[in-house]
């Protein structure tokens, strides 16, 4: 397993990169996870056969990307279970979604023409209200559902943060929260509501934390 990226507590709580091993299990909770999200249901057409593997096909090819460009990705584990996963652009790249042109291929492929659109509209829409220069977009959070509720939430969102903090170029964490328990959530984790932002037909709230 990668490099920790905050301390493991005495709970067996810890917070480590992901691997290339364990890229196939944080994909499997992330759909979970995003698996009725109000922007993939609308971007994947939720009503029409496939919704599923089109789905899927976007969260692999998603991580495959994250991967192949070495952006952060970080998995919580209590124990030797994995109950969370965050998947953030680094700054150090470009963030805008042509920075993957096999992704955008690959996305083609699996997804179909106008889901890969949407999600690149979506990308882009979001990036370009970011009120930062230089920043981590947030992509992916997600705590496992058999293990929401309990806190987890809040160590994820404490690794984030220390990822941030080995950038010292960052200005912050910007994320696009699709619910108001998210958004709660969010301001609990001392990110400030920013402006709304529509993509497609679903609306939600930009947030950022700002570096201190």
């Amino acid at each position: 397993m990668s490099e920790a990226v905050s301390v493991e507590n005495d709970l067996g709580i810890r917070a480590t990169y992901l691997g290339a091993d364990e890229l196939k299990l944080a994909a499997s909770l992330l759909f979970q996870s995003y698996h009725d999200d109000p922007v993939f249901l609308d971007i994947f057409n939720s009503d029409k056969e496939g919704y599923e593997q089109r789905l899927r096909a976007s969260i692999r090819e998603e991580l495959s990307a994250f991967w192949q460009a070495k952006q952060p990705m970080v998995g919580l584990y209590l124990g030797e279970s994995m109950v969370g996963v965050a998947c953030l652009n680094s700054p150090d790249d470009s963030v805008g979604s042509d920075r993957f042109w096999h992704w955008r291929l690959k996305m083609l492929l699996t997804a179909g023409y106008f889901s890969t659109k949407q999600m690149i509209e979506k990308e882009q829409k979001v990036i370009e209200a970011v009120p930062l220069k230089k920043f981590h977009m947030l992509s992916f959070v997600a705590i496992h559902p058999l293990h929401q509720h309990h806190g987890f939430g809040h160590y994820l969102m404490a690794a984030v943060n220390t990822v941030l903090e080995e950038h010292g170029d960052s200005e912050g964490v910007a994320v696009y929260a699709t619910s108001g328990k998210f958004r709660s959530f969010f301001e609990d984790s001392d990110y400030q509501f920013v402006k709304d932002v529509t993509v497609g037909k679903v609306s939600g709230a930009l947030m950022v934390h700002y570096r201190d």
